[in-house]
């Protein structure tokens, strides 16, 4: 398989509209925002990736810095779940490894879907909690 195929291959495999309907419900009582992200074959860190993409989609400008970012680098068989400042103030960086965990042990099965389904739906959890919409 060439590399630039790895995120087509994993775009076939997963049903986006029951992650968008996740989101939708996992952000329904929070002023949090999540966002997941499958990106094309780059190089450098996940990590500084998950920086810029979470600057360039305004993530970073949320008033209370509440957003959180599933990032998935198919080619390099990575993923990497970004929390802003105040999400990692607040959960931990422990909070964050056991996400990263969960969705892990659900790809190794092979359930791509699921795994992103139940990382949404722990944070949005997480995120309701910590940062509840008045009046819902």
């Amino acid at each position: 398989m060439l590399p630039w195929s790895a995120r087509r291959k994993f775009l076939k495999q997963i049903d986006r509209a029951a992650l968008e309907a996740a989101i939708r419900e996992a952000t329904h009582g929070t002023t949090g925002t999540i966002r997941v992200a499958i990106l094309p074959r780059f190089r450098g860190s996940l990590v500084k990736m998950g920086e810029h993409l979470a600057k360039s989609l305004k993530m970073t400008a949320l008033r209370r810095r509440n957003g959180v970012l599933i990032l998935v680098d198919p080619t390099h068989r990575k993923f990497l779940v970004w929390g802003d400042a105040a999400v990692h103030e607040r959960l931990g960086p422990g909070f964050f490894k056991e996400v990263a965990d969960s969705i892990s042990e659900l790809f190794r099965k092979g359930d791509f879907t699921g795994g992103l389904r139940h990382g949404i739906e722990t944070v949005g959890r997480a995120l309701a909690e910590h940062y509840p919409k008045a009046g819902v």
